[in-house]
């Protein structure tokens, strides 16, 4: 058996390696890392970034450039975006996140259907799409939208303040998806949904390239890595899937 001045010796130095490890630059440099190994790099396809998440490229960024077809007349037609809206189940008085909200072509409908005494919190990360997001909003006189500046790796929204927050054909452009949907996680009331609405990797009739195109088994691969629990998914939009997760409300104590 050790000595017990020998036990004491190991005692100190094991205290003193566990302090090591907790501190917060030891934490710090495992955030780092951690992060780090989350993402592969390679050759980048002709629409992605090189960049692997999950088993998939991450797709290059429409950037604010595009910004009219986000606008165009016959999207509507395409996308059904009223079955989208009542599929939502929006009420008055509910605070929304549009998250990469672009022009806020979503965020004024969803806009009307929570009511003066709702929110619409638009984000996203392009400054000029916010500036044109701003222009739109105020020309349709709804003041219940809320333009944001957005960071690459977090939505940059008030801790437990959002009932849904609602990604339309932007989660697959994410150059740090883990890190983004963290971010709208936390900023999920207990109970809050996360939407997401992307084109049906699955049917190869839609017109989209595939990298802008996610299956919903992909989807809730990465949502589930998150405290999401996933409620249904939405089938009826000509070429979208809505998928639909719930942030567990909080044990009672």
């Amino acid at each position: 058996m050790p000595t017990p001045t020998l036990a004491l010796a190991h005692r100190r130095r094991f205290l003193a390696a566990t302090l090591a490890l907790s501190s917060p630059w030891a934490l710090a440099r495992e955030a780092v890392a951690n992060a780090s190994a989350r993402y592969t790099t390679g050759q980048a396809s002709a629409d992605g970034i090189g960049k692997r998440y999950m088993g998939r490229e991450i797709s290059a960024v429409m950037g604010w450039q595009g910004a009219a077809w986000l606008e165009r007349e016959e999207r509507e037609r395409e996308e059904r975006t009223d079955l989208l809206l009542a599929a939502l189940g929006l009420k008055p008085g509910m605070v929304v996140a549009d998250i990469g909200a672009g022009t806020g072509y979503l965020s004024r409908r969803m806009a009307t259907a929570v009511g003066p005494s709702g929110k619409v919190l638009a984000v996203d990360v392009q400054p000029e799409m916010v500036r044109m997001l701003q222009q739109l909003a105020a020309r349709s006189g709804l003041k219940q939208i809320e333009p944001r500046l957005g960071a690459e790796d977090d939505v940059r929204l008030p801790a437990a303040s959002v009932d849904l927050a609602i990604m339309v054909d932007v989660y697959h452009e994410l150059a740090f998806p883990y890190e983004v949907l963290a971010s709208v996680v936390a900023a999920l009331k207990p109970g809050g949904q996360m939407v997401f609405v992307e084109y049906r990797a699955e049917d190869w009739k839609v017109p989209i390239k595939q990298l802008h195109k996610m299956s919903e088994a992909q989807v809730r691969r990465e949502a589930e890595v998150h405290p999401l629990v996933w409620q249904r998914t939405v089938n009826t939009l000509p070429w979208q899937h809505m998928v639909v997760f719930r942030r567990p409300a909080q044990p009672t104590p």
